[in-house]
């Protein structure tokens, strides 16, 4: 891998971030995701559209597209397909790869106008930028702090946490390998978390003495009803 400046790393991840959401916006523009449409059939269809626009083949992670009680599998899981209901919400998960340099965008969507749905949707948005303050204004946090941080926002908010982390390292393709939280995990891949067991500060350089960034998550649990809300993009810059 060719060795870059941090300017230069810092503009491919957020160029990479602005293509990620550039695709989100053409499909929605196109009508690609709406009731009626299958989760297989809107993640190939993303799938498409990202090789039309931007020549993309490869993806970090699998593509997640969950709606209703499917927003509730855990990654490794793959649930039964399901359509897209009249009144329903929907969590996309992707992570193309633009020119070897990783994007991680994560966005829920509520079709139609209940309420409990789209103040989920909004709680979701409003604690990660909650989050992002608390990064902001804490230069010293360790990954395990920002961790308990934002599973407190979440519970405040009346939703449950159970995924284990809150986010996680991003950059050049391939980065380190991820194996959390999978039992067996070895400290250094734990340390690419924003979780528990990782009292790294944040702000610091990785092993190859490279900064780190970070995608922050928030997966909130609505707790009676059934379904999850999620976002996640890139927190330090």
């Amino acid at each position: 891998m060719t060795t870059l400046d941090e300017a230069d790393r810092v503009t491919n991840l957020l160029d990479a971030q602005s293509k990620a959401q550039q695709l989100f916006d053409e499909a929605m523009a196109r009508g690609l995701v709406q009731p009626g449409i299958s989760d297989a059939t809107i993640s190939d269809s993303f799938r498409d559209l990202a090789n039309e626009m931007f020549g993309v083949r490869r993806y970090w992670h699998k593509r997640l597209v969950r709606s209703g009680e499917n927003t509730l599998a855990p990654y490794k899981e793959n649930p039964p397909d399901r359509t897209v209901g009249e009144n329903d919400i929907m969590i996309l998960d992707f992570g193309p790869i633009f020119a070897g340099w990783e994007a991680d965008l994560g966005r829920t969507l509520v079709f139609g106008d209940d309420p409990q749905k789209l103040r989920l949707q909004a709680d979701v948005e409003r604690i990660w930028d909650a989050g992002r303050e608390h990064f902001d204004s804490t230069p010293d946090i360790r990954a395990d702090e920002m961790y308990e941080h934002m599973v407190g926002l979440i519970r405040e908010a009346g939703y449950e946490h159970d995924l284990g982390f809150a986010g996680h390292l991003v950059g050049e393709f391939p980065h380190e390998a991820l194996n959390f939280p999978e039992s067996g995990a070895t400290q250094e891949e734990i340390e690419c978390y924003i979780s528990p067991g990782n009292a790294l500060p944040l702000r610091r350089s990785d092993r190859h003495g490279r900064q780190c960034h970070w995608i922050l998550e928030v997966w909130a649990k609505h707790p009676e009803n059934g379904y999850a809300a999620f976002k996640e993009q890139l927190l330090d810059l």
